[in-house]
């Protein structure tokens, strides 16, 4: 599957549609940015089963923000709309292969189950 764009507006239904998204937030004037692209498209090639989105950090500054990004590039995995990982520089593309077999291991019921108990520890923190 050959990457999408998403935006502002796309970039919460995407990753709540999808399984499991890998998320590229980048900019055109970014060295390391480019550097990453073409590992970043390889890999969606070998993965066809999962969605592979650019987000152009310099068109999109609301969600950017909104992820608190602050050095690109940045790669994010959701899987089932819940953030899984984050990173920021360049990955090689085993370690990008490593993530996605990673992601799609997981016990997305033991996840869960263990936001919602840090969010119950959380609340009673207060």
């Amino acid at each position: 599957m050959a990457t999408i764009d998403v935006t502002n507006d796309t970039f919460a239904d995407t990753i709540q549609k999808g399984n499991i998204v890998l998320v590229d937030a980048w900019a055109s004037w970014c060295g390391p940015c480019r550097q990453f692209a073409p590992i970043f498209e390889k890999n969606s090639e070998k993965h066809p089963e999962v969605t592979y989105a650019k987000l152009d950090t310099d068109a999109n500054q609301e969600i950017s923000a909104a992820l608190g990004i602050q050095s690109i590039p940045t790669l994010f995995v959701f899987r089932e709309g819940i953030l899984l990982f984050q990173h920021s520089g360049v990955l090689p593309e085993t370690a990008l292969d490593e993530l996605v077999q990673q992601a799609s291991a997981l016990d997305m019921d033991d996840v869960r189950r263990q936001i919602a108990e840090q969010a119950a520890q959380d609340g009673q923190e207060d």
